[in-house]
């Protein structure tokens, strides 16, 4: 069998029509699967010295949460590097990257076809497509110059699909700035999921990063808040000037003060020498205040008048100090609750929250719980030093089913104290991670023993009578507690916050997501 010119003109055809990027990639891998014949195929982009997956066919779902670094896989250097189609020996020692994360198939991929087409755009690499068949000699019956055909198609479509991502940054900045790239590519954040949350983060980030607006980031502990600032700055005019991290819930009132503006010589006991503060630092650059809900409210009037009109004084200096600072900040406390409240400045939050952006939970990312478990679990294998380290079945299973109170965050720690377990018991230098490696395993076992009705009593539960996902049963359970609570505390919010320990912003926004507001 050889590939006819109606294949390649199907394969064009898919590849140009009017899809997004992961529609379009994701019909490549298709169309490439059925007309080769192959058992797994993936689309990878190029970019500082690492392979990305954009799309995948036939693979564990968490390979397209990996990132393969180059100089770590020997099979996908050696694409990179070949500029040609690369036929791997079927009996070749070079490692798999694919080792057992392709479903149903043995622990290693011993003997098997294996094809590396690299993706050229005028001469430059830009990405790859690699194709596995279990049968030696799958593809013999194609020839180089038919799949030379096929990955000219492929690269056009990545370079097309690429340079529209371009324009559409552009067209949403209104302005490429100029230091855009330029950050060494070891600072570059990735901001990683494909659900239609993120999708909306990423665009609304698209559009306020090329600005000088002020931008108030609110989200759950753990949601990725302090790289969503990063990523803003990075878009920025602003990305080949410092961005400065200032963690306001860590800073003592006596010192605060002295960290955000500076002091001079002898202006308080200890102070034996000239400080610059963190906005004389930040000047022409961004300042990023976490936990901006935590800051004094002593504090807040004078970082107001930083913000209004751009000077500063040093503790224990009568002279002005101009700045040009961009601030981003941080919470995940509902400040307007805080405003209520009078623990902080109806001003301040205007002034802060000009541009205000939601972090999504991790819960209300459908799909992005297995692509970070996989760029987790790569990061993990290559601290552990493993030749490869994988999710079972029903380690993705319990991935997918736990309510992840604690964000991408838990997410990072469950994954690397799982792989550290999974070392242990690994006879050789690859690991599994199994269901009993996760620390909330046998927390989940014990609550799906007896999970409490309704009416107070207990019931066990067998196979036959789950009717709900752990997600649905978990959320009405936490509808049905929060109620009680509420009925409890006379159906006030903040004493029912105060009550099931919980910062009241975040009840808030559960209560939101369960349906009670």
């Amino acid at each position: 069998m050889s590939l006819s010119q109606s294949d390649l003109t199907r394969i064009a055809l898919d590849i140009t029509s009017g899809l997004s990027d992961h529609d379009r990639f994701s019909r490549l891998l298709d169309t490439v699967r059925q007309t080769l014949h192959c058992d797994a195929a993936a689309l990878l982009q190029f970019t500082g010295q690492q392979f990305t997956p954009l799309a995948i066919d036939g693979l564990s779902p968490d390979v397209l949460g990996r990132r393969f670094i180059l100089s770590e896989h020997p099979r996908l250097e050696a694409i990179a590097r070949a500029g040609d189609v690369v036929r791997f020996p079927a009996n070749s020692e070079l490692p798999d990257p694919y080792d057992g994360l392709i479903p149903h198939q043995h622990e290693h991929l011993m003997v098997h076809a294996c094809i590396g087409l690299p993706l050229l755009a005028e001469g430059t690499l830009i990405g790859a497509v690699t194709i596995d068949g279990f049968d030696p000699n799958q593809f013999n019956a194609f020839s180089n110059n038919e799949l030379r055909t096929l990955s000219a198609i492929a690269s056009a479509s990545l370079n097309n699909a690429l340079l529209i991502d371009k324009l559409e940054k552009q067209a949403a900045q209104s302005q490429v700035p100029s230091a855009f790239g330029q950050t060494s590519l070891d600072a570059q954040v990735e901001l990683i999921g494909q659900s239609h949350a993120m999708q909306n983060l990423q665009t609304e980030l698209s559009v306020v990063a090329n600005t000088d607006l002020n931008v108030l980031i609110l989200g759950d502990t753990g949601t990725g808040k302090e790289l969503v600032a990063k990523s803003i700055h990075q878009g920025s005019l602003r990305a080949n000037k410092p961005l400065v991290y200032l963690n306001c819930a860590a800073l003592p009132e006596s010192v605060a003060e002295s960290e955000l503006f500076g002091h001079v010589k002898g202006a308080f006991t200890g102070a034996i020498s000239h400080r610059s503060g963190k906005f004389e630092i930040a000047d022409n650059g961004t300042l990023f205040l976490d936990e901006i809900g935590e800051l004094p409210l002593s504090l807040q009037s004078k970082l107001l008048r930083v913000l209004q009109y751009g000077d500063l004084q040093k503790v224990g200096s009568d002279k002005s100090l101009k700045v040009d600072v961009r601030i981003i900040a941080a919470t995940n406390k509902d400040l307007k609750q805080e405003v209520l409240a009078g623990r902080f400045r109806a001003d301040l939050y205007h002034r802060l929250s000009v541009f205000p952006i939601i972090v999504p939970p991790l819960n209300e990312r459908e799909g992005d719980v297995i692509l970070l478990s996989g760029f987790f679990i790569e990061r993990s294998r290559q601290k552990l030093g493993l030749k490869s380290l994988r999710l079972s079945p029903d380690s993705i299973t319990q991935l997918n089913h736990y309510d992840w109170p604690g964000n991408v965050r838990e997410l990072e720690h469950v994954i690397h104290r799982a792989a550290v377990l999974a070392r242990a018991e690994a006879q050789s230098n690859i690991a599994l991670i199994r269901p009993q490696h996760f620390d909330f395993y046998n927390q989940q076992s014990k609550t799906i023993a007896a999970v409490p009705t309704s009416t107070g009593s207990k019931s066990t539960l067998s196979q036959t009578n789950i009717k709900q996902t752990l997600k649905q049963a978990t959320e009405n359970f936490q509808a049905q507690y929060i109620r009680q609570a509420l009925a409890a505390n006379g159906n006030n919010w903040a004493a029912t916050a105060r009550a099931l320990d919980l910062d009241s912003g975040n009840l808030h926004r559960l209560a939101k997501r369960i349906g009670l507001k």
